[in-house]
């Protein structure tokens, strides 16, 4: 017997995922940032403080548009003291290293596309584990250099551990299974960790997709493009929307939007990020108001496919800050 639960009516577990390999990430790219003021000129440009991150570390980081809306998200790492590098969905990095270089103005610091020469590639799972051996970082966000290329590590998803894999471009992807990126994407959106996309340019500010709750946005560090309205929606009571994960009957896509039973008149939410995987079905991080939680859902039209709210792995405060 099938059991229907209404999508108001409860949280449902995350499936477990158990993904297990490697695979090219062709959906992210890579910006590199080099010369003695590459650092100073990113932090003074990212929600991150990137002049004191070291080689051991990456941090998740955003960049806002004077509204404070985010124009991408970058998970960034300094291997070098005057050498820093952002991977960001391959769909924004053209505008994104465009506007970058257009406020270098004087700096010491060169941008580029650094995807002909680096490589961003998932690992995940056993016999990812077993391949990196003493080299597998002990925590998330750690980094650690391997025969291979640089190994960062990111937060478990659905059960499955994770890490991206740095290598020169011309090299062979490392000797493990063989994992559908499928199946990666999926682990990338039951992590709750958003990635800006083109489709979702300019409509979130950071905390609306709970940047700063996965360690994206550094409050104390100086100034930034938008850092007023990212510290009043944190400090002054303004903030009313957070993201969630959520199952949905139909498949989603960034930038769709979301309807509530109870105001069929306008969006509720957003679809972050999306994605469909055999056996799962499908996933998404949608921005929502938190005031429309304890309604029905829908994904694309007012009637559309029933959403149904999963649980995070991370705590997401419920009432507006």
């Amino acid at each position: 017997m099938t059991t229907t639960v209404s999508p108001a009516a409860a949280v449902l577990p995350m499936p477990m995922i158990p993904a297990d390999g490697a695979v090219a990430l062709t959906h992210w790219g890579l910006i590199s940032a080099q010369g003695a003021d590459a650092a100073r000129f990113l932090h003074s440009q990212l929600t991150q403080d990137v002049e004191h991150l070291d080689s051991g570390h990456a941090r998740l980081a955003g960049y806002c548009s004077a509204k404070g809306r985010l124009l991408a998200t970058f998970v960034v790492w300094r291997p070098q003291p005057e050498e820093v590098f952002l991977a960001c969905s391959a769909d924004v990095l053209p505008a994104t290293l465009k506007r970058l270089s257009m406020f270098v103005l004087r700096a010491k610091c060169k941008l580029a596309d650094a995807g002909a020469a680096w490589r961003l590639v998932g690992l995940a799972g056993p016999s990812a584990l077993a391949w990196a051996g003493a080299a597998w970082p002990a925590a998330p966000w750690r980094l650690a250099e391997t025969p291979a290329g640089r190994l960062i590590r990111l937060p478990d998803a659905a059960g499955s551990v994770r890490a991206l894999l740095v290598q020169p471009a011309g090299d062979a992807l490392p000797d493990l299974p063989a994992l559908p990126l499928a199946q990666w994407q999926a682990l990338e959106v039951a992590s709750g960790v958003p990635t800006v996309t083109a489709a979702t340019v300019e409509q979130f500010v950071p905390q609306m997709v709970n940047l700063e709750l996965v360690g994206g946005v550094n409050f104390q560090k100086g100034c930034y493009p938008g850092q007023e309205v990212v510290a009043r929606s944190q400090y002054r009571g303004t903030l009313k929307r957070r993201a969630f994960l959520w199952r949905s009957d139909a498949p989603a896509a960034a930038g769709q939007e979301v309807f509530a039973v109870d105001d069929p008149s306008q969006p509720a939410g957003m679809v972050v990020n999306a994605a469909s995987l055999e056996g799962i079905g499908h996933l998404a991080l949608l921005e929502v108001k938190l005031a429309a939680l304890g309604q029905s859902l829908h994904l694309g039209v007012p009637g559309g496919p029933a959403l149904y709210r999963l649980t995070m792995p991370y705590p997401v405060p419920l009432e507006a800050s």
